[in-house]
Order: C-alpha cells, then structure tokens, then sequence
C-alpha cells in the first residue's frame, strides 16, 4: 500500500504541477490528452485503493448540491477601501500617512484593482480548509465546495523543499474573477440555451461563486488572484512585498504587474501606466490599489470603521458623454439572435470615437424608454463596447417608437421569442450569419455525416462563395472543389463521393442535421416515431409535439417555430429534387408502444437510462441497443431516470443519481439485467 500511496501522490504532484502551468503561467508543457490522461489513472487508483491527497485535483470535480450556505465568521474583518478619483487625492493620501507616522519617507505598493468577488482561503497544516465569501465584512459565506472547483486555487500549500515556511494557520484574501473572453463564451452559452445573460464579468463570477450546486461552479471558468492576508500562524512576514513573493513561491497567483514603490512618485507613475493598458488586459479592473509596504506601519496606522488607512483604492473615471441616437436597427449574430444596435451621432468618449452601442435586447428599450432621435448619456467603463445609461431628452420632432421586428433583417425568416424569454431568434435555415455554422452541424457524423466536409473545408466552401446556402453542398461538382486550395482531383472526388453517399438518410438524422434549437439527437429521434414523413411537419402545431412523451415544450416549440417558416420548407423540398431521399425505419417501432404487449423489440418501452464515465464498448452503440430496444437515453440524471449505467470516472451523475434514489449498475450489470439476452 505504501508504494501505490507514493505513486498516487507523485501522480498528484505531476497533475497540480501541470494545472499550474496550464491555468497560471499559460504555458503547457503537455496536451490535454496526455493530461486527462494522467487523470483518469489517477481517479482509477484513488478508487481502487481508497486513498485521496487532499490537495489532488480529483477533489475539485464538485460535491453534491447544498441546500444554503453556511455563516463564515471571519479571523479579521474584511474592510473595504476608500475609494479617491485624482492624482491629487493619491498626494494627499501620501501626506496623511507621513503626516500619523511622522515620517518623511514611506514606501508603497501598487497593484490591479480586480472587478470580481471579494473571498478569504483558510488553510490549516497547509490544506485548504474553507473559502469564504466577504459578505458585510465580518460574516460571510461558507463556499469552500465551490472554491475548490476552481483550478488556479491550490488545494495545498506546496512544500517547496525548505520545509520551514507553511504556516500551521494562515488566511489568504483575494479576488475570484473571470476573464472577459471566459464571459464571453459563457454568454455566447447561455444565449444558446435561451438563458438570461449576464451583465458584466463581475456579476458572472459572484453568480458562479453562488452556485449551490458546485458542478454548475465547476463549469464556469473562473480564476482567482492572491493578494493578503488575515490571520497567520506560524510564519513571520514583514510586508506586502514578502507577502506576495511568499504567495507566489507557493504557486498563488499574484495580481498582475504587482509594484513595489519606493515612494508615492512610483505609485502614481504606475496607475497612469495600467491606465493606459487596462483596455488591453484579459481581464477587467477598475482602479489601482496603493498599500503601505510595511506590515509595522500598518499596525500603527490602524483601521477606520470600514476602511484601513494604510491602504487605498484609486478609481478609474468612467468615461461618458452626451450624444444622440441617429437609428436604432436590428442586428444578427452567428447564434440568430437578434439584437437593437443604436447608431449614433459620433462622439469622443475616453480619447475615442464612437457611433454605435448596443442595447442587448429589445425589452430594454422599453425599459429604458429609448426612441430614435433622443439625446443620451452613453458610458465607456471597463468594457470596450460603449452602452446607453439614460435618455437625458425627447426631442417631440423628432423621436420615433421603435418596433421590434417580426422578420430577420438578414434573411426575411420569421423572428420569435420562446416563451418568457426576452431573446429574439431568427429560425431561418439560410441565415447567413448562422449559415457557417450550420452547415458544419449539417455535415457532421451524427448528422449527414459527410465524411470530409469538417470545419475547415466548410469554411472554405462559404468564404470562397460555393456554397450560399444547404442547397449549394448537393450542388457542388470535382470541378468546382478542384480550384480551391488544398484540393486535388483526388480529394476532389472522395468529398463530391461522400456527398453523394449522405443523400440517403433517415428522417430522424435529417431534423437533427437541420439544427432546430433544442431538437438533439434524441428529441429527433422522438419526432421520428411519432412522424413519418418530413411533410407531416410542415406546420405542425406545438400543441400536437408536446403530446409526445419526454418532449419538452421549448422544443415542441422551437421545432412548430422552424417548420412554420416558408423558406425552410422551400430549402428542404429544394434538398429533395436535388436527390436527397429521407427514410424513417424509426416510425414502424413505435407503433406498439401504448398496447401493453410485452414485444421483444421493444423490451425497453417506457425505461429511461443515463450514461456516465467510460464503458468497455462504445457509448454510441450502447444508446443505439437502448433506443432499438424501446427504451430512451437521456444526458442528465431526474426522478424520471430508471437506471444510470456507470462506468470508469463515472463524475457527478452518479452522485446525483445516489441522492435521488436512481438504480446504478455497472455496463456488465445491465446486459444481465436489461441486455439482448435478459428475459
């Protein structure tokens, strides 16, 4: 047992070195295969033998849901800082310090001042042992299950060889963060899904740190950056220099060109630097804070109420001004969603020019009670795209009511909401902003699989103008693929070949490769049991979809949106008269779901299975066996769930199926139970 502990922990050693370098320095010294890789021997080996470091990354996959936060009392309180505006504020700050110290001579900190959420780390002995929300400064909120998710947190504080430097106690402060490109993709996301965006990056790391299930946390892609301290134990440090090379020898992340200074002079020279590059940085921040060096100095200068007077935040100005909205017009993204873009009277804000803001969706117009012709005050802060604050004025000649359009501006296909939603989506099958993606969704494996039409080629056929629209790919010839680079006659002749082949398929591939929203493969598989033909769902009613078993309404309705749409039928019968033939062998097997007869080929009617971790044998064909058998598969564990299939590194589906009570057996487990030969 020893020697497999010792080859545990080098496997945890290994793994926590290459996260650090991969999620900190972002510099990987191996691929990501190689990495999971190592992990999933490592999650093999800690269930084999029972035996878990406590700082190995394992721990950070999330534990189950909690039903509220715990009160976290903090060691000492988490003040806030003051807040100062101008250069002259930071000079008057400096004078106020000599001024209590009698000193003539006082050195300084500078460093980033992070726009995310406030949280204090214990570690005991060296292993994490509670992260802590700021919460009103004395009291917070106990989110360690949530922390630990985060992978630029180090579970343990790493012995780097002199032994004599890990505190029995020591609470570290920082800022947990995302970066704005993480935001991005997030919202991207949640657009997708139809969700509520966020506003900015700060609001997205509080709502992810707030999560009361850490597998939602775990799932966002938030960061932290270290830098203070409650209490300590067990190791002397003298100032916030030493404090941050301490920090970032145990592999902390420390903010972002921290700086030493000398004196006041230096402080300032820095926040007009950061000035310069904050636009440019990954991440937001909204000023600089200035700290006295000197951990002695501190402790004389003491705390106010709510603030310390060692230490202040310098605030970058929002830069705003006055302009006024020339139109408001409909603009589409690459996902089909609508938004209103206001063009605007151009205006310098913050050294720049700008002409357009956008207004995110059309309720905030309403809210906002913004017209075309109104004068408003618009703000560039941390972000680059500027937004409208407020209407300062309606000029009566002018304003005109904005209309929220029924049709895409792009493409002319019907523009709707989901229910509820505030989203306008465009359903339109040739969009052209969608059309790239959808034509890589088109060609995929699960869809018409079209071997050879993958991401790249698909981005050649639509730049290069040969392919406009579905209809293009089955027009395509050896003679039109062969001018094009990285074409030649052979390959030219293997893709117009697989193109050919893809023109027989089934109808449930078929609704799939369209990319109707919240149609996956299972829910087109469901349509194709219950409809034969692509003709019977022209104009079919969501009402009538819904009737379905296991189909949602969002996708009863997002299919009844999509086939309502004239040119989408037009693009479909096009797609037939050009040769592509849909059959459907997934009608005739539901024909005997309701009559209560037990029929071998359909043994699995009415179960409902989950798989999770990896299995002996191909997931695919495993879900294949299932739904030919009657039964269906879904991607997340319920109530409604019969049995989760549970494989090698089976992750949190198989916690949250233990919680709800769900049947769990291993792959081997159910072809004895449920398998071909299970009678």
């Amino acid at each position: 047992m020893d020697d497999t502990k010792a080859q545990i922990d080098r496997l945890v050693e290994q793994l926590n070195h290459h996260n650090y370098l991969y999620h900190v320095l972002d510099a990987p010294e191996i691929s990501d295969e190689q990495y999971d890789s190592m992990f999933r021997l490592l999650l093999k080996y800690e269930k084999q033998y029972g035996y878990t470091p406590p700082n190995s990354p394992s721990l950070r996959v999330g534990a189950p849901p909690l039903d509220k936060f715990d009160k976290a009392v903090h060691s000492f309180p988490m003040l806030s800082l003051d807040d100062i505006f101008f250069i002259d504020d930071v000079d008057e700050f400096d004078r106020r310090v000599k001024k209590l110290l009698q000193a003539d001579y006082v050195a300084y900190t500078a460093e980033p001042k992070y726009d995310g959420l406030a949280v204090a780390l214990t570690y005991e002995n060296g292993h994490l042992t509670r992260a802590a929300t700021r919460g009103d400064g004395t009291t917070g909120e106990d989110v360690t299950q949530n922390v630990r998710t985060i992978k630029t947190v180090p579970l343990s504080i790493i012995d780097m060889g002199t032994g004599d430097d890990i505190p029995e106690l020591i609470e570290i402060r920082g800022e947990i963060y995302m970066a704005k490109a993480d935001f991005e993709e997030l919202n991207i996301q949640r657009e997708l899904n139809s969700l509520p965006l966020f506003a900015n990056p700060r609001n997205a790391a509080a709502g992810s740190i707030r999560q009361l299930d850490p597998a939602v946390t775990a799932e966002r892609k938030l960061r932290i950056t270290c830098y203070g301290a409650g209490i300590i134990k067990g190791l002397t440090l003298y100032s916030q220099t030493e404090l941050v090379h301490w920090l970032k020898k145990h592999l902390f992340p420390t903010p972002y060109r921290f700086q030493p200074a000398k004196d006041i002079y230096e402080a300032i020279d820095y926040i007009k630097d950061v000035e310069i590059a904050r636009a440019a940085l990954p991440f937001n921040i909204d000023g600089v804070v200035v700290k006295v060096d000197d951990f002695t100095l501190r402790q004389r200068l003491g705390d106010k109420t709510r603030s310390p007077r060692w230490a202040v935040a310098y605030k970058y100005q929002a830069h705003q001004a006055q302009t006024r909205i020339l139109n408001i017009v409909p603009s589409i993204g690459r996902t089909g969603v609508i938004t209103p873009v206001a063009i605007l009277e151009p205006v310098s804000v913050g050294g720049v020019t700008v002409s357009r803001s956008t207004l995110h969706n059309w309720d905030e117009i309403r809210r906002k009670d913004i017209h075309t012709g109104d004068t408003v005050v618009i703000e560039r802060a941390g972000d680059v795209i500027p937004h409208i604050m407020w209407v300062v004025e309606h000029d009566a000649a002018s304003v005109t009511q904005v209309v929220e359009p029924l049709v895409c501006p792009e493409c002319g296909s019907r523009a709707v909401r989901e229910d509820g939603g505030t989203v306008l989506r465009c359903v339109g099958l040739n969009c052209p902003p969608q059309l790239q993606g959808r034509i890589i969704h088109f060609a995929s494996r699960a869809a018409l699989n079209i071997d050879g039409l993958g991401e790249k080629i698909a981005v050649t056929l639509f730049e290069s103008g040969l392919v406009k629209d579905f209809t293009d790919i089955f027009r395509l010839t050896k003679e039109d693929l062969e001018k094009l680079p990285r074409f030649a006659e052979k390959s030219a002749v293997n893709l117009i070949q697989a193109i050919e082949k893809s023109k027989t398929t089934t109808l449930a591939r078929f609704i799939f490769a369209l990319g109707v929203r919240h149609s996956g493969e299972f829910a087109s598989r469901l349509i194709a049991q219950h409809y034969e033909t692509i003709e019977a769902l022209y104009g079919v009613k969501a009402d009538a979809l819904s009737l379905i078993k296991q189909m949602g309404d969002k996708t009863s309705s997002a299919i009844s949106e999509f086939f309502a749409d004239a040119r989408n039928i037009e693009t479909i019968e096009t797609l037939k008269t050009l040769g592509v033939t849909i059959t459907n062998p997934d009608f005739s097997t539901a024909e005997n779901k309701d009559t209560g007869t037990k029929d071998s080929g359909r043994r699995l009617a009415g179960l409902t299975f989950v798989i999770t971790g990896t299995l002996p044998v191909s997931r695919k064909d495993v879900e294949g066996q299932i739904r030919g058998a009657g039964g269906a598969v879904s991607a997340s564990v319920s109530k409604q769930t019969t049995c989760l299939i549970a494989g090698e590194s089976p992750g949190s589906k198989l916690d949250k199926a233990r919680a709800l009570g769900v049947r769990t057996v291993s792959y081997d487990e159910y072809m004895v139970i449920f398998g071909p030969f299970s009678e």
